[in-house]
């Protein structure tokens, strides 16, 4: 293991993400509402880590394996957490606790969108533009934005984009090289975001709402800068436009950059990819489900309100972005636990969105079904296809093993969360949002998670990494067989 290059690199990207805290200092410049004081502390303290682990390991460039490579993921998401933690306990404005501040800077980099913060309409704007700011940096991946930069400082990437980029095939590329690859990805992010605000701005959200909500959106984060979420605007435009973006940021980004990358927009491309079919039949279901049901209890009072509604809600919790116009725990009958149901699915592989996948719910129930298949004919064979492409036993038997590893965490942690005396709802509500990266739960944490216990956060902090890490990359660290040499 080449623990010194590890250092090297973590010093590197420590160094790197404390350009971070720049713009909300500019930002609290500009508004003149205070705040900026934690960000130019936040910004000394990161620099000054950053070059303790670089300067006495600047020499050490050794390249880097597979196993490196999960390694220094998972560091990056531990330190860079736990780096961006500073500004909230620096700043008196939320005053938070160390343990609120780490769960809130964890919250916002893995993009759940799990806050202990209450009061968000009366806090300085630098720290609102920060929330965001981190989701939108966790979105598509630091580490995918370091593979980008990285080759620059003599840095070999690959390692690190197949530990870190989502999805149950992690070997294909969208460009020849992993640098350009990472380069295509935030570009096409950065333009999402960019129409994301400019369609929020037209529909009526001043800019620095706008800039914020597009971030959060894009990265399917879930932070808003009121306490009602999207529901302070009471614009279905709004809830349209949301929904729409939400949508297009949990397709799976490689089928972005086929569609855009020819003259013109090559529809059929979307058309023809069995998981984006599913996602969107997956939502089509989910609204109508809770359209009716809502409809026919007459919580509101005309079709089109009851639609805007449920849609957007729908897309937001399947999504794994956890906006609200409402709190979707106070409707009626199953629907709450169905949409908390719905986010284990989540978006697309290669998307900003979390769960499992749709691609990996779709190769279990095929093969399920080729299992029932073998039941009635045990000497035939049967391959597994996506599309016209037969996947090798490899893949399946990943994807079980993923499955398999995803319940366990899921359990562990509830079952942790039930030992600390939260109740059996809260505490299944509150792994699966955070395990699924999702925010909003029911219970207990139905609108935020400042009640809970600080033991409960942090098992919580946990199960945010997994998700966002796709349970193997960390579960891999704590197997003998990864440390021998």
């Amino acid at each position: 293991m080449q623990y010194k290059t590890i250092i090297r690199i973590t010093g590197l990207l420590m160094g790197l993400f404390s350009i971070t805290m720049l713009p909300p200092a500019l930002v609290a410049v500009f508004y003149k509402d205070g705040g900026g004081t934690a960000f130019i502390q936040a910004f000394c303290v990161s620099v000054f880590l950053g070059f303790l682990l670089w300067y006495p390991n600047r020499h050490q460039k050794a390249e880097l394996r597979t196993r490196e490579g999960f390694l220094i993921v998972v560091l990056f998401w531990t330190v860079l957490g736990s780096i961006g933690s500073l500004p909230f306990i620096f700043s008196t404005e939320p005053n938070l606790s160390w343990t609120d501040s780490f769960f809130e800077s964890f919250s916002a980099l893995t993009t759940t969108g799990a806050t202990v913060i209450t009061g968000l309409d009366y806090l300085p704007k630098a720290i609102l533009f920060y929330r965001h700011l981190l989701q939108w940096m966790g979105g598509m991946g630091i580490i995918v934005l370091a593979v980008a930069i990285l080759p620059l400082l003599g840095i070999g990437g690959m390692q690190l984009y197949k530990a870190e980029i989502p999805g149950p095939v992690k070997d294909s590329k969208m460009t020849p090289r992993i640098a350009e690859t990472a380069k295509a990805l935030w570009y096409i992010y950065l333009l999402l975001t960019i129409a994301c605000a400019t369609a929020y701005y037209f529909a009526g959200m001043d800019g620095f709402d706008a800039i914020c909500h597009s971030f959060s959106t894009i990265a399917i984060g879930g932070f808003s800068t009121h306490d009602a979420s999207l529901g302070y605007f009471e614009s279905p435009l709004i809830n349209v436009i949301c929904a729409v973006f939400l949508l297009i940021a949990a397709v799976n980004f490689s089928l972005h950059f086929a569609a855009f990358s020819r003259r013109g927009i090559n529809v059929k491309v979307y058309l023809k990819d069995v998981e984006f079919k599913v996602l969107i039949a997956v939502q089509l279901i989910l609204t109508a489900i809770c359209f009716v049901t809502l409809y026919h209890t007459g919580i509101y009072d005309s079709a089109e309100k009851t639609l805007d509604y449920a849609f957007f809600q729908v897309v937001s919790i399947s999504t794994t972005a956890g906006f609200g116009t409402e709190s979707f725990s106070s409707w009626p009958l199953f629907l709450p636990m169905l949409l908390i149901f719905s986010s284990f699915i989540g978006g697309c592989a290669g998307s900003t969105g979390g769960g499992m996948k749709v691609i990996r719910l779709i190769l279990l129930f095929l093969q399920g079904s080729r299992e029932l298949k073998r039941l009635v004919h045990p000497k035939a064979l049967y391959s597994i296809r996506i599309g016209s492409v037969a996947l090798p036993d490899r893949i399946i038997d990943a994807v079980w093993g993923f499955f398999s590893a995803y319940a366990l965490v899921f359990f562990i942690c509830m079952m942790l969360l039930m030992s600390m005396d939260m109740d059996t709802t809260t505490a299944f509500s509150a792994t699966a949002a955070s395990l699924n990266n999702l925010g909003p739960g029911l219970g207990d944490v139905a609108d935020n998670y400042a009640s809970i216990s600080d033991g409960a956060k942090w098992v919580l902090v946990v199960a945010m990494l997994f998700g966002r890490l796709e349970v193997f990359t960390l579960l891999v660290l704590f197997t003998p067989t990864f440390w021998r040499n």
